[in-house]
């Protein structure tokens, strides 16, 4: 008995359009190119702190459902999330020493929700970030 899986029975899968890498820039020029940022420690991981007066909701900032790390789609302008240093396109590493990889989506909501205090270890990470969140906000 022939035990492969029938060609038209396999998923389908899309795969994003292709996009041209940019120009070579030579080494010797890399530094003084306008295009060419030697500066890293943006992506660097880093500590946000956020203290929540009691009654207050965890509504300034909305965690994405990715299953990677939790991606922040939306800070609210001037909330104090924002003040704090969280931005689009951050990635939560972990929370409260909680590790934020691979976790529930429903579950980061509710320890983002319950805490009073939240020290979030976060990277900016905007690599394909914007394609992303196009597919997901609706």
């Amino acid at each position: 008995m022939d035990s492969r899986i029938p060609y038209d029975d396999y998923p389908v899968v899309f795969l994003p359009a292709y996009e041209n890498p940019p120009a070579w820039i030579p080494p010797h020029e890399r530094v003084y190119h306008p295009d060419y940022n030697n500066e890293l420690t943006q992506f660097l991981p880093r500590i946000v702190t956020l203290k929540k007066p009691p009654g207050a909701q965890s509504s300034e900032i909305t965690p994405s459902q990715s299953h990677v790390f939790s991606l922040y789609q939306q800070v609210i302008p001037d909330s104090d999330a924002h003040r704090a240093g969280l931005q689009e396109g951050d990635q939560v590493l972990a929370v409260n020493d909680v590790d934020f990889q691979d976790i529930e989506h429903s579950k980061a909501v509710e320890i983002l929700k319950t805490a009073r205090e939240i020290s979030m270890r976060v990277r900016f990470f905007p690599y394909n970030y914007h394609r992303q969140k196009e597919r997901t906000v609706h």
